[in-house]
């Protein structure tokens, strides 16, 4: 084992020469670090295939060649796990403090950098490139060999396992070509691009300079890989007791063989119901604005995400506690053994015992490092108690008491000056003694705010009894999925239109709002008559529902809003409330698209995307 960790830190230390090389960085070693022994012989292998083969010492035990991927089935699985680590996921709510949304008191955050001027072809925080076409090699791998593997003894379980991995394999290259499209398409000259579009495993080898494909061919690529996941996954993972109820594709199988391989262990693999999620994703992406989005384009994205919400049960079916996903007792609710879970997860990461996020997040005085400051911006998104958006004349807003008779939602997701967090009143007033106050230290908010949403308040950082919770990281919420259908229908259709669903986007959004605890009758979504108006509150309730959640830097991007508005913040001296420029956003019009890495254009002689 020791060994092992050496060459695996001997392979983190070096830098990759050419395009689909392994990105060996710490914190995928601490990763392997804490994998059991088995994987870490999968990863090896992985290195190995992966051009990494002269560092691997010549007398480390247990030498295994490319050959035993045939007949070591957990070699084969550590293809496709790596590929599942590389998703997106962690600390999601970094991205938000390079929004509108909020600023970092990090002042060597590379967030912070990046939407103060330093965004770049060489400096991208928010790069996919690397990460992406690596776990898309990986994947390739897996599709090219899987049906060679022997993955088990029994020849009904090996059709079965190499069904749900092709399956698998094909929905996470969608993915990943997805969050690629997201970060890296843009125009060249008048021609809007994708990425290259790679199918084939590529090694020192084999590998020849890529191309860019045009935007719309990697669309096609990512429906294409998402229709022929459907092809070999269930739509979920569960134990069956009914044969009947067995896809007739698997038929054969017979309940017990069926439920080893689909049955409830591997609820937290990628399935049928989120294969379709993602589509209604792309879908939504393609028919953006600052992607050339069409009337059918829209259609697509509503009736995508509406078979979703179908599947849901309806709206009826939206979680009532779902706003509210991260609070503990929400999360300790959470029983697999009898398949409790939340209601507002379509997909999840796997629960873990952690403190960081607190550490990271919460007030000095709670022993926290205070870094993610919600802008004032933030703040007066949240409507008032009656809907109201607060500069409305019916709102009943008092400037004077701003954070009474608002939307319930803004002091369950941010603290404000006198709010009250883990059991202790939070003070964030400039003239205040606590160090919480505004500015008053390293570690104090910025702006007047610290953030609430995605803390568990009964986790303990005091250094003398500190102690984690369970946390997990969401990945898709079925509230993300009626946003989609929300603004898809609305953009397709108009506010009141059902498409043949028996919901449209006013009472879409309209349950959300229920849900959230805004005033009822909704007032002010009833006096909404037109298109326009209903796209504002559209983008105003996604901005509030899915603050903090990795999508804010996205959606400013893809609806082509002003990416420079500045970040204000609130200072508050003897109850006298002053709104100021915290952080002037450095953002230019071609930064609604992302660069192609400025390595790739000098290695591959890439087209960049204009501007860069």
């Amino acid at each position: 084992m020791r060994k092992m960790i050496s060459i695996l830190n001997k392979l983190a230390e070096m830098v990759n020469g050419f395009l689909f090389k392994i990105n060996c960085s710490a914190n995928m070693v601490k990763s392997i670090y804490r994998m059991n022994k088995n994987l870490l012989l999968i990863l090896i292998l992985v290195f190995f295939v992966t051009s990494c083969e002269d560092i691997l010492s010549p007398d480390l035990e247990n030498n295994r060649t490319f050959d035993d991927i045939y007949s070591d089935a957990y070699f084969a699985e550590g293809l496709l796990m790596n590929a599942y680590t590389r998703l997106p996921y962690n600390n999601i709510y970094y991205s938000d403090a390079a929004t509108d949304n909020a600023v970092i008191n990090d002042k060597f955050s590379s967030y912070r950098n990046m939407a103060t001027g330093q965004w770049s072809a060489i400096y991208n925080p928010v790069s996919q490139w690397e990460n992406a076409y690596t776990a898309i090699n990986y994947l390739n791998l897996v599709l090219e060999h899987t049906d060679s593997v022997k993955w088990s003894r029994n020849d009904t379980l090996r059709l079965l396992f190499n069904a749900r991995h092709k399956g698998e394999a094909y929905a996470l290259r969608a993915l990943f070509m997805f969050y690629l499209l997201q970060a890296h398409a843009g125009y060249v000259g008048s021609q809007l691009m994708g990425v290259p579009i790679l199918t084939r495993f590529v090694d020192s080898k084999t590998f020849t300079k890529p191309s860019r494909a045009t935007f719309e061919e990697c669309i096609n690529q990512v429906y294409n890989d998402l229709d022929q996941a459907e092809q070999y996954l269930p739509l979920d993972y569960r134990n069956l007791t009914d044969p009947n109820l067995i896809p007739s594709r698997y038929a054969f199988a017979g309940i017990e063989k069926y439920n080893t391989v689909f049955g409830d262990i591997n609820r937290q693999r990628i399935s049928g119901r989120i294969v379709k999620a993602f589509r209604a994703k792309t879908a939504l992406l393609k028919a953006s604005p600052a992607f050339e989005g069409t009337q059918s384009d829209w259609e697509k994205a509503a009736n995508y995400s509406a078979q979703v919400i179908q599947l849901l049960g309806g709206l009826e079916k939206l979680d009532p506690k779902g706003y509210n996903f991260y609070k503990g007792s929400n999360v300790d609710a959470i029983n697999l053994t009898i398949r409790k879970d939340q209601a507002e997860m379509l997909w999840r990461g796997s629960l873990y015992t952690s403190y960081d996020i607190e550490l990271t997040n919460f007030p000095p005085t709670l022993y926290g490092n205070g870094r993610i400051n919600p802008s004032q911006n933030l703040v007066d998104a949240f409507p008032a108690a009656n809907g109201y958006p607060i500069d409305h004349p019916n709102s009943g807003y008092d400037p004077n008491n701003p954070y009474s008779n608002r939307d319930p939602r803004l002091l369950e997701y941010i603290v404000v000056n006198g709010s009250t967090l883990a059991g202790k009143q939070i003070t964030t007033a400039a003239n205040a003694v606590s160090d919480d106050a505004i500015d008053k230290i390293r570690t104090s908010t910025r702006t007047g705010y610290y953030l609430k949403k995605l803390l568990r308040e009964d986790v303990n950082l005091d250094p003398t009894s500190r102690q984690g919770k369970l946390h997990f990281n969401p990945y898709i919420r079925y509230t993300e999925i009626l946003l989609i259908y929300a603004e898809a229908a609305n953009e397709a259709w108009g506010p009141d239109a059902d498409g043949g669903y028996g919901f449209s986007a006013r009472a879409v959004i309209g349950e959300i709002r229920k849900r959230a605890g805004i005033k009822q009758p909704d007032e002010y979504l009833a006096s909404i008559t037109s298109k326009e108006q209903m796209r504002e509150l559209i983008r105003n309730e996604r901005r509030i529902e899915l603050c903090f959640e990795g999508h804010r830097f996205w959606d400013v991007r893809r609806w082509k809003e002003n990416l420079t508005i500045p970040v204000k913040g609130v200072r508050i001296v003897n109850n006298n409330f002053n709104i100021e420029t915290v952080e002037n956003r450095m953002f230019q019009d071609y930064m609604y698209y992302g660069p192609i890495p400025y390595e790739e254009i000098i290695k591959n002689n890439l087209q960049q995307n204009n501007g860069w």
